[in-house]
């Protein structure tokens, strides 16, 4: 998942939070009927037309970085890929926040779309104010400028990809589906914790980064499709976990252009390995790619590649038992899932750990393979 939920997004430890089906908000519930009210009617044909347009403009966000998240594929009902899409904009754009030069700017940028998510699960983002007996209006009114970019005209008002399409769209989400707030809380603990560390002491400080920015995505998915089962959302955290470790180890040499190195600094020093070899690399594929020695084909590196890959398997095959255990509408996504992530392993494995010279990635015959395997289901062997 740009940086942090490319890969991808402990999770919230106190569930404690209320669906928000049970909860106050100033968003008519599904079933209330207004319709004898023609002004009350006016205002629901208005904000059904933002929504939609809302909605439009997250999966528009979604389609241009579908590897980062499967929001666009059809294994998933509509109405819920379009929640994912909403997911994954808020997301993705708190991603581009941590992203931006500057560290001042970059807090400041997720403490702004913090108060947003507060104000979304409040009931007072744009397109949810403008109920009977309150005034405001559901769409921009004119060109807004978002914390990364400058003002552009969207489709009915819109602005593509600014605070109003992504909280418009997500407040639908969290009042149909019923989201906790906790799991987005989470996402921008660890946007935060992009800004601040780009190195992680231990294999336990890395995990504990893994659960705000890669497990939660998993519990709002399950919850996105009615599971709120502690069981359920730990079996999801060890995939989920597995996913982004796999990802980083696929994606050594990307993160290093960014100044990351997501190898615990125990790791490397066990195997005798310096931090600085590891930059060096950096150096070496930008001045002559052509003539690399690539540190992938040193022993060292090649017993720590196999360590974090080891560890990595084990927390897939810890989470194997999920996609049998979820409602059908979501089994054959999780299937797939969980075969691309150990697909990811064994491509690393099979260029022997040198993801230098060789970055491990999904194909389409991968994915086509993949498909049927997971449709058939025995191939996981739960």
């Amino acid at each position: 998942m740009t940086s942090m939920f490319r890969r991808s997004c402990a999770a919230a430890r106190g569930l404690g939070i209320e669906p928000l089906s049970h909860c106050k908000l100033a968003v008519p519930f599904k079933g209330v009927s207004v319709l004898n009210d023609p002004m009350a009617q006016g205002i629901n044909d208005s904000m059904d037309q933002s929504v939609r347009a809302a909605y439009a403009e997250c999966r528009r966000l979604a389609r241009r970085h579908y590897e980062n998240f499967p929001v666009a594929s059809y294994l998933v009902p509509r109405a819920k890929r379009d929640a994912l899409a909403a997911i994954y904009a808020f997301a993705r754009c708190a991603d581009d926040f941590a992203d931006e030069p500057g560290v001042e700017r970059r807090l400041e940028a997720l403490a702004d779309w913090r108060q947003r998510l507060h104000k979304c699960y409040r009931g007072d983002s744009p397109g949810l104010s403008a109920l009977p007996g309150r005034t405001g209006d559901f769409r921009a009114e004119g060109p807004v400028k978002g914390p990364t970019e400058g003002p552009v005209e969207g489709k009915d008002g819109l602005q593509p990809f600014s605070p109003d399409a992504v909280f418009i769209a997500l407040g639908d989400a969290v009042r149909e589906f019923g989201l906790s707030e906790a799991h987005f809380e989470n996402l921008l603990r660890a946007f935060e914790l992009d800004v601040r560390i780009n190195r992680h002491r231990d294999f336990a400080s890395l995990l504990a980064y893994c659960a705000c920015s890669a497990n939660p995505v998993g519990r709002l998915v399950l919850e996105l499709f009615g599971h709120r089962e502690e069981e359920l959302f730990a079996l999801s955290d060890s995939i989920c976990t597995a996913l982004q470790l796999a990802n980083f180890w696929q994606d050594v040499a990307v993160d290093l252009d960014r100044d990351r190195i997501y190898l615990p600094m125990e790791d490397l020093a066990r195997c005798k390995i310096t931090p600085a070899e590891v930059e060096a690399m950096k150096l070496s594929r930008r001045n002559s790619p052509g003539d690399v020695r690539s540190l992938g084909a040193d022993d060292r590196w090649q017993r720590l590649m196999a360590l974090e890959v080891q560890r990595t398997r084990e927390l897939f095959e810890r989470g194997k038992p999920l996609p049998e255990r979820v409602t059908p509408e979501l089994r054959h996504q999780l299937r797939l899932t969980w075969l691309g992530g150990m697909t990811i392993l064994e491509k690393i494995e099979a260029v022997r750990y040198d993801v230098f010279l060789n970055r491990p990635k999904l194909t389409r015959m991968d994915f086509l393979r993949l498909y049927l395997r997971a449709r058939r289901g025995a191939s996981l062997g739960v």
